[in-house]
């Protein structure tokens, strides 16, 4: 059966990408997207007729005077699979994006096309085991006390059985919300290093936040 590294490693001369400056898609992370816009209903409709394999890139800054043409990328983006879809009367899209490596912009294609298309070296995580993994862990539990039961129960099962680079990326998926924060762990390609700016996030986070008073009975 072919993964999912192996499916991207195959588009990386044709990658479609989708510039979104509001969102960025981190590794193994699952993006919710509503797709309106006519280029990229095209580049959904040809990548689910295909591989299903797309990627999330953020502009280089001053973007919005040129959203509609083509401005630069920055050369680090996230490429992933469409695990799910919804095609509306309309021709408009829901779609769940998953995240699957980093990918590092080599050149753009010429524009043939409604949509962009990048030649790309993806950048899957080396394996890596050491003592940064079980203190997220151990900040992620410090963290469960302090956010509602629903959200700690989806990340605790998602925490533990993480590794490496992975559980980096899925404990930061969850608890940064700022696009330009998440570009910046997306562009750490140090393991080591990125497990640990992670630890500073949840610390942070942990914080701000009071704990959870409970709300049944105590016995």
């Amino acid at each position: 059966m072919t993964t999912a590294l192996e499916r991207i490693e195959r588009t990386t001369q044709a990658l479609k990408v989708f510039p979104l400056p509001s969102a960025v898609l981190l590794p193994h992370a699952v993006l919710p997207l509503h797709i309106f816009e006519p280029r990229y209903r095209a580049l959904v409709r040809d990548a689910l007729a295909g591989d299903k394999v797309m990627a999330l890139a953020q502009l280089e800054p001053g973007w919005e005077g040129q959203y509609a043409e083509r401005p630069p990328l920055q050369p680090m983006m996230c490429a992933g699979l469409i695990i799910w879809h919804e095609e509306l009367p309309d021709g408009r899209y829901n779609i769940l994006l998953q995240g699957v490596c980093r990918a590092r912009l080599l050149a753009e294609l010429p524009a043939d096309k409604l949509y962009r298309e990048v030649r790309v070296h993806p950048l899957p995580d080396p394996v890596y085991q050491g003592p940064e993994e079980e203190r997220l862990r151990q900040a992620v539990l410090d963290l469960a006390g302090r956010v509602p039961v629903s959200f700690a129960e989806n990340l605790l099962p998602l925490a533990a059985r993480s590794q490496g680079g992975m559980l980096a990326d899925v404990v930061a998926a969850a608890i940064v919300p700022e696009p330009e924060r998440r570009q910046e762990l997306l562009c750490e390609l140090d393991v080591r290093t990125r497990l640990l700016e992670v630890v500073d996030e949840v610390a942070e986070l942990v914080a701000r936040l009071s704990p959870v008073k409970p709300t049944g009975p105590l016995n």
